[in-house]
């Protein structure tokens, strides 16, 4: 168990817990390039897994005490850990559950990520989720958590999606947002367009696509017999997600290679975004593997 250090944050009124607290809202997040990440699970994978672009780390002596791993890795590191009482925590964040962290945001050009993926895996397929005009930021979030999980190579947010930095984005990726590139600000043509470039084929998703995910992945792989057109699974592949309540309009949908449906074998209306995300990855992460 690493020594818990004494407490230097005792008044929740100073200046520097409101500049943590000011970090919650997008225009102190664009003025200082910083961003808020609340709670433990997202604390240490920041910690582990981006400790160059952690600013600063904030604990109370209780979760000080409960994840010591946390307070190692901090110190291993060679980040500013600060101990300070639960008020003060509070007074920062509503969410931070006894440990916050300031991260520095960090731009990435679409191009540059490719090419980054591309060099630690030369030979293996692509796969790439897109979010046009996202809006809700918990299902941003889940989005991103459910591309690592299924071992995507990279998130998009493009055209009018949430901040990728907003706190309720940040808390939903439950530390995901740490392990793997997420780019942003990217015109939706513009994306399509460099991955096609890199080899993807595109695929939209949504509900009045004229290909039945199931029947792609019944045909998936090299071997199989697939008629003209009809998309690979396995192959790499980027898929475009549309806003929740509208999703993806005609033009959109155009600049996709085919259109592919969810099957809906009960009576539910449709799946929420996150959901409907989650089976297309995992469908083309089981057909690449």
């Amino acid at each position: 168990m690493p020594r818990i250090p004494e407490v230097t944050l005792a008044n929740p009124r100073a200046d520097r817990v409101k500049q943590v607290r000011a970090l919650s809202g997008r225009p102190a997040r664009s003025r200082h390039g910083q961003f808020l990440v609340e709670g433990p699970q997202g604390v240490r994978e920041a910690v582990r897994h981006a400790a160059g672009d952690v600013r600063d780390v904030y604990l109370t002596p209780q979760a000080a005490e409960r994840y010591g791993e946390i307070l190692a890795a901090a110190r291993e590191a060679g980040l500013f850990v600060h101990v300070a009482t639960p008020e003060v925590l509070a007074a920062m964040s509503p969410d931070a559950q006894g440990v916050l962290a300031v991260a520095r945001t960090r731009e990435t050009a679409l191009g540059d990520a490719l090419d980054r993926v591309r060099a630690a895996s030369p030979a293996s397929p692509l796969l790439v989720a897109v979010l046009s005009n996202v809006r809700d930021p918990g299902n941003a979030g889940t989005v991103v958590r459910a591309s690592d999980a299924a071992g995507a190579d990279l998130v998009v947010l493009a055209g009018e999606s949430v901040d990728v930095h907003n706190p309720k984005v940040v808390r939903s990726t439950a530390g995901s947002l740490f392990h793997l590139p997420v780019v942003t600000g990217v015109p939706l043509p513009d994306a399509v367009r460099a991955l096609r470039a890199a080899g993807c084929t595109v695929l939209a998703a949504d509900g009045a696509g004229e290909d039945d995910l199931d029947d792609l992945l019944d045909v998936a792989g090299p071997a199989a017999a697939r008629g003209a057109g009809t998309p690979d699974l396995a192959a790499s592949t980027a898929w475009i997600f549309g806003n929740e309540a509208w999703g993806l309009p005609a033009p959109d949908r155009a600049l996709a290679d085919a259109v592919v449906r969810v099957p809906i074998r009960g009576r539910a209306e449709s799946l929420n975004l996150a959901t409907a995300a989650t089976v297309c990855l995992y469908a083309s992460s089981r057909a690449q593997r």
